[in-house]
């Protein structure tokens, strides 16, 4: 049986992070697909769940737009709180929130990022070599384990560190 990816964002992602937990509403639960958000969606999930979605939201828009500006991405917007609203996990971005587990091929350009100590350690993953107590890595199969996508545990600090480990990825 292929391996299913099941999430929110591009089929084309160049990066791609993994989460243990789901929306818990609409269709997410019981999700069987990779779909983009549309517009307006992920302020739905915000407004309808848990305080939690909108800090994982809000991390990972901070990330990437952080990640973007690095490259010098043209069309970028002006703020983390534009990325997140204009583009994370939409049709046109680069990124997807994956529900599934990861499947790491090495000849692909993907860098796989693992929410969370405690998800990893779930998951069928390559030997990992832990760096200190919040990130791990396997550079042959560009994966890199890193804190849950909240304030405390993936600080501003601690992203600026995720996005060197990405670099050391490309």
């Amino acid at each position: 049986m292929p391996h299913k990816i099941i999430g929110l964002g591009s089929p084309n992602a160049c990066i791609r992070f993994y989460i243990a937990n789901r929306p818990p509403l609409d269709d997410y639960p019981t999700m069987t697909e990779l779909r983009c958000l549309a517009m307006g969606e992920l302020t739905h999930i915000v407004k309808h769940s848990s305080n939690h979605w909108r800090k994982a939201f809000n991390v990972y828009a901070k990330l990437l737009f952080d990640w973007h500006q690095l490259h010098a991405r043209n069309n970028l917007p002006h703020s983390w709180q534009e990325y997140r609203d204009l583009e994370l996990f939409q049709p046109h971005s680069q990124e997807a929130l994956l529900f599934s587990a990861p499947l790491v091929d090495k000849t692909s350009p993907a860098i796989h990022i693992i929410a969370g100590k405690t998800y990893a350690a779930q998951l069928p993953l390559p030997p990992l070599t832990w760096l200190d107590n919040y990130f791990a890595i396997n550079k042959e199969a560009r994966l890199i384990v890193a804190p849950y996508p909240d304030y405390r545990q993936l600080s501003n600090e601690r992203i600026a560190r995720l996005i060197t480990l990405m670099q050391a990825l490309q």
